[in-house]
């Protein structure tokens, strides 16, 4: 069953190599060649398009077989240019869970980035601050994370050429590239933590009762997205740097109602200091 926008409620929709080989053809040939790095413009990143010099700007509805974005604050066009003096392919915009995607439908831009030619995928996100040493507005890198969604990309028929049935994890997030991360956060006096991201399936914010069980797990900081298109990216091989921007306190003690337009506003504060970080370290891989 599929809604008007395109949202598929089905939670078992593959997506294959034909289609993946599909979408890369076609991006081929409006002239994306040997992109070297993904960037996931989640919130916290919108910024970082000002400093794109962007050659190539193509709305998702154009792409064979690509989702389209729902959320408000997601435009959903792929970017295609130079940042840093790198080749970079840009999502501005991603998709969600909550928006009724399938997995597979959530992770498709990325294995057709990974089919272009990328190395290394950098992403942001908007999450809720769970350990009490952290502050909203600050950023927290993702050492490690713990997936809570109910399904994840890689259930079903493994897809041989894209990756190994069983792909280890041990390193999901790339140890080097936060550790360069933490060294340029140093350097420009930028606040940057570290932490676990836990996701949760949304769009509904937690209840005291779950930010509490979620903290006992072992999560820092708890969000929406991210967790499917690591999964995706480390299954190919991909290299991962993710960073949320922490945009509400989440205490079960002393919990206050939060807007989306406040975390909005919020993330929109901390877009420099991120686009700062980002911009840095492309440079300097």
């Amino acid at each position: 069953m599929t809604l008007k926008t395109g949202v598929t409620l089905s939670k078992h929709v593959r997506m294959n190599l034909e289609q993946i080989t599909e979408s890369v053809r076609f991006l081929r040939g409006k002239g994306i060649t040997a992109p070297q790095i993904g960037i996931v413009l989640g919130t916290g990143l919108g910024n970082l398009v000002k400093e794109i010099k962007v050659e190539l700007d193509i709305p998702y509805e154009q792409i064979p077989n690509f989702p389209l974005s729902t959320v408000e604050s997601h435009s959903g066009k792929l970017l295609y240019g130079f940042l840093g003096g790198k080749k970079v392919l840009a999502m501005q915009g991603r998709f969600h869970a909550y928006e009724g995607y399938a997995m597979e439908e959530i992770v498709f831009p990325i294995r057709v980035l990974k089919q272009l030619g990328i190395e290394l995928l950098l992403i942001s996100n908007a999450a809720g601050a769970m350990n009490l040493k952290f502050n909203k507005g600050e950023l927290m890198l993702i050492t490690d994370h713990i997936n809570k969604f109910p399904f994840n990309p890689l259930l079903g028929k493994n897809e041989n050429d894209l990756g190994s049935r069983f792909p280890d994890m041990h390193e999901a997030y790339s140890i080097d590239l936060g550790n360069k991360l933490d060294v340029i956060a140093k350097r420009e006096g930028v606040v940057l933590n570290r932490g676990v991201y836990i996701s949760a399936e949304g769009p509904m914010l937690e209840t005291p009762a779950e930010y509490r069980m979620l903290r006992i797990l072992g999560g820092d900081a708890v969000g929406m997205s991210t967790i499917p298109e690591v999964i995706a990216a480390r299954h190919m091989g991909l290299k991962c740097c993710a960073v949320s921007v922490l945009t509400d306190e989440c205490d079960p003690e002393n919990l206050k109602p939060v807007k989306i337009e406040d975390i909005i506003a919020v993330a929109g504060k901390a877009e420099k200091q991120l686009t700062k970080l980002f911009l840095s370290l492309i440079e300097e891989i």
